[in-house]
């Protein structure tokens, strides 16, 4: 099955876009010195006295022992960014970085292209402190071959592959019980990076790597079916099982499979997440099915949602299970999207579920700790995680506004998928300088639906018979209904398959879903009296600084909620308020919260 994205997926959904075009502009505000700098330091290309403005902070400092890994965060987003929409600005950016990064590496012997010393992986050996230097180094191989794969620069595989080569050597140089020691220190993506090479080149180096970085020490016992997973650092091992994945797709071995599937058996089957979707508090995987007693002020690290989502699409793609979906759509939703680009600052390492707390925003220049770089990659491309092909089969998976291009047999197919906010006007301002025509719409639904419609519409030339497979979200509030030509095909509650309409096509045949939509509470696995509301796939947030407990008059936390300034000019708007309390509570969704102090968890008591 092939996930559609690149040319083939154009995105039309305004709030994406503009989260693209701002993560555009600040790659290339970014310079290419300020990106090399510490690649150029360490080739002895660069020097300076301490008089440089406009350097990176944080973690690119010069005496950070991670300092370097944001440049490859930089080359993944700009190769995703290219794959879009072939910004041939951006590549040419991306193709002056590459010539300085093969000039360092000549200046340093000719195979190592880092921005650290080769020093800090032989001291992981000798057991000295050192932050993570394969973790860092393989963000370079990853925007390496990102960069080859969706570019096409040759220069950047030919870089990786003399690193490899060092990689090799130094690897090789270790007994097998002396190299699991130095797999305990974090290592990134770095299996994933040798299947990757395996897969691109065919080099049999490239599988014994592979073999050389199985983490036995994890594995084994997680394939046993050990909780591995409590109380450790996350964002550890999820690379590490995305490159069993990957190892998975360029051997077809079921062993790499298998670990990835009792991964995420053990990392959210058995474990449970928060209502966003996310888990994990000081970035360690929290106990399974106890979450109460981690509702802090660093829950949900960015990184682990974003990996966490690349592991839930590979499972999709092998199993065709919508259950991964809706578990990207709640990450993106109440992840991605509430921890990126709110408008305070570029993102939001953390976020925190404890009652009163503010995300604390990251600027521009002065972190670019590991969670800034997977930011540039999650904001490059929205049109992923949307289409789906497998032979004559096309999967719709999340719903934006957008146009798929796709082929279907000789037959070129084009589907156009949009919104229908059913709001009856084009004004978006207090300028009224759109058309204002009387129209049915407007009254009719004078408040704000109590579902969300989409509308397909299909563009061939001839006729094409395949099957168009439509998600339904879990978080439907009764049945879904589904509409071919205006005639109801299926009327379905069932979340855990696809609808499928199997037909012959032609030419403007339209396809109307209607998913009804409502408030839900979503207790914690652990205490069913303290839980979140959901409406539909987005978390609410209630503004208060100070922890809230809720009266319930009904019993149902559900029925203390009710719509708040649900209208502004031409727009339905998603706030609540309470009904019941003194003082009352405004809601809002989480990934609309920026400064304001929040609570998301609240204990609900009936009153007597």
């Amino acid at each position: 099955m092939e996930q559609l994205k690149g040319r083939k997926v154009r995105l039309n959904e305004g709030e994406f876009l503009r989260r693209e075009h701002r993560n555009r502009e600040y790659l290339m505000r970014l310079t290419n010195h300020q990106l090399l700098r510490n690649y150029k330091l360490e080739a002895g290309r660069h020097t300076t006295r301490g008089d440089e403005k406009d350097i990176m902070g944080g973690w690119e400092d010069a005496t950070c022992q991670i300092r370097g890994h944001f440049l490859g965060h930089w080359l993944s987003a700009a190769a995703l960014r290219f794959e879009e929409v072939q910004d041939e600005e951006l590549k040419a950016k991306t193709a002056a970085i590459l010539q300085e990064l093969a000039a360092c590496q000549r200046d340093n012997g000719g195979e190592w292209a880092g921005p650290i010393p080769e020093k800090y992986l032989y001291w992981i050996a000798e057991g000295r402190m050192i932050w993570a230097p394969q973790y860092n180094l393989h963000k370079l191989f990853m925007g390496l071959i990102d960069v080859y794969q969706y570019m096409g620069l040759d220069l950047a595989l030919e870089i990786a592959e003399k690193l490899a080569a060092w990689f090799d050597r130094w690897s090789g140089s270790y007994t097998r019980e002396k190299f699991d020691d130095i797999l305990d220190v974090e290592t990134g993506g770095m299996m994933e990076i040798w299947a990757q090479l395996y897969g691109i080149t065919g080099k049999e180096m490239y599988k014994t790597l592979m073999e050389r970085y199985y983490r036995r020490r994890l594995f084994e016992p997680l394939l046993e079916g050990k909780d591995v997973l409590t109380n450790m650092h996350a964002n550890t091992t999820i690379p590490e099982v995305l490159g069993c994945a990957r190892a998975y797709e360029v051997t077809g071995e079921e062993k790499w499979l298998k670990i990835a599937q009792m991964y995420w058996k053990c990392a959210v089957t058995d474990r449970g997440c928060f209502a966003t979707g996310g888990q994990t508090q000081g970035e360690i995987w929290t106990p399974m099915m106890k979450l109460k007693r981690r509702l802090g002020d660093k829950n949900q690290e960015h990184c682990t949602v974003y990996n966490m989502i690349r592991l839930a699409e590979f499972l999709f793609r092998q199993t065709k299970d919508p259950k991964y979906m809706h578990y990207i759509e709640y990450n993106i939703q109440n992840g991605i999207m509430a921890q990126t680009y709110c408008g305070s600052g570029l993102l939001t390492y953390f976020l925190p579920m404890k009652a009163g707390s503010r995300k604390d925003w990251a600027g521009e220049m002065d972190s670019f700790f590991c969670c800034h770089g997977t930011m540039v990659q999650a904001n490059a491309a929205w049109n992923r995680f949307m289409f789906y092909q497998d032979k004559n089969e096309l999967m719709v998976t999340r719903y934006a506004n957008s146009e798929a291009e796709f082929d279907m047999g000789v037959e070129t197919v084009r589907l156009t998928l949009w919104q229908d906010h059913m709001n009856g006007s084009l004004q978006t301002s207090s300028e009224n300088n759109a058309a204002q025509e009387v129209n049915e719409i407007a009254s009719a639904y004078a408040n704000m639906p109590e579902f969300r419609k989409y509308v397909f519409t299909l563009h061939m030339a001839k006729e094409t018979e395949f099957v168009l497979s439509l998600r339904i979200p879990e978080w439907i509030s009764r049945a879904a209904k589904v509409f071919v030509n205006d005639e109801l095909f299926a009327e379905t509650e069932d979340t855990a398959q696809f609808v499928n309409i199997k037909r012959t096509w032609k030419d403007q045949d339209v396809v109307v879903v209607t998913f009804p939509i409502g408030l839900d509470f979503i207790p914690l696995p652990d205490d069913e009296t303290m839980g979140a509301f959901r409406f539909g796939p987005d978390v609410l947030a209630g503004l208060t600084g100070q922890e809230r407990v809720l009266f319930l008059e009904s019993g149902r936390p559900q029925e203390e909620l009710s719509a708040d300034t649900e209208r502004e000019w031409g727009s339905f708007r998603t706030f609540f308020r309470t009904e019941n309390q003194d003082p009352g509570i405004s809601f809002k969704k989480l990934n609309e919260i920026v400064n304001e102090p929040y609570q998301i968890y609240f204990k609900v008591k009936n009153k007597r």
